[in-house]
């Protein structure tokens, strides 16, 4: 599968370590700059691939958006139609990546997607994330998730398929927090994490060890724990067993707090940033939106 899994989580959070002063301030004044490092890699805001540079995926159905937030922003986004559309079926998926690069990075993720199950996808960029305007935050990032959510439901050709909305670490934990605002209307069918994590402060004394006594400092919480038992929609778990990021523990814990359907998909290879390329991957997308999602 042509998907540049590039290590980006490794960078920013490998970079901070140091002395426990040093990671104290960081933590504090710098947090924004470790959880949403945008500017990795370097290109990430200046270099923007479309569907057309995948020629191997045969995406020649698909749109360049604007799309704008209720806040002023400005989010870039990318809708991409099934190519044959004798095999569409009534499907749109909203994506949301992890916390580097930009959509661009992801556009096979929804190559396949089109191609073999036969969905509309819709990439939505984080505000501050590649050609989108603003800064990201916790409060930012979820006005952009509802932004996403709301074109779809105004969009004539999409506002009547059924909602999916699949989620990569921080965009796993995006995902969680958009769909417990809004499956109470019934147009969300399922959701779809891989290797995302319970929260933020969960998170960091796992890749930064010396901070774990300075977690209070956080102000950025994304505490999917909370949320997820309040979750109803079908749920499938994508967990990557040797993620060396988020440990794997952290999705098994949302797989138990999870109470309503759910599907348990693990990859005994798969590290955070090389899950979606293993066997099966894609196969299980399509099984469990088949099963639940078009029902």
């Amino acid at each position: 599968m042509a998907f540049n899994a590039l290590s980006y989580l490794r960078i920013p959070l490998y970079a901070a370590g140091g002395i426990v002063t040093v990671i104290s301030g960081a933590l504090y004044w710098k947090q924004n700059e470790l959880i949403y490092p945008r500017n990795i890699p370097p290109d990430a805001r200046t270099t923007f691939m479309k569907p057309s540079d995948f020629t191997h995926l045969e995406m020649v159905d698909w749109e360049d958006l604007t799309i704008p937030t209720p806040d002023g922003e400005s989010l870039n986004a990318l809708l991409i139609r099934p190519s044959n559309r004798t095999q569409a079926k009534p499907v749109t998926v909203l994506c949301f990546h992890g916390n580097a690069g930009n959509i661009g990075h992801r556009i096979p993720i929804a190559g396949y997607l089109q191609h073999y199950f036969g969905a509309n996808v819709l990439m939505l960029e984080y505000r501050g994330y590649g050609a989108s305007t603003g800064t990201p935050d916790e409060n930012g990032l979820n006005i952009d998730a509802q932004a996403g959510l709301d074109y779809m439901r105004q969009r004539l050709d999409l506002k009547d398929t059924k909602f999916v909305i699949y989620g990569q670490s921080l965009g796993g934990a995006v995902s969680l927090s958009l769909v417990s605002k809004n499956q109470q209307a019934g147009d969300i069918k399922a959701l779809v994490l891989e290797n995302t994590f319970l929260s933020i402060k969960k998170l960091i004394p796992s890749v930064i060890p010396p901070a774990r006594y300075l977690v209070p400092l956080c102000t950025q919480y994304w505490s999917s724990e909370d949320l997820m038992p309040k979750v109803n929609v079908p749920v499938l778990f994508l967990s990557g067993l040797k993620d060396e990021i988020v440990p794997p523990s952290h999705m098994k814990r949302l797989y138990d707090l999870c109470t309503s359907t759910k599907i348990w998909k693990a990859f005994p290879d798969g590290t955070h940033n090389d899950t979606v390329n293993k066997a099966g991957y894609f196969a299980a997308i399509a099984e469990f939106l088949e099963e639940h999602a078009l029902k």
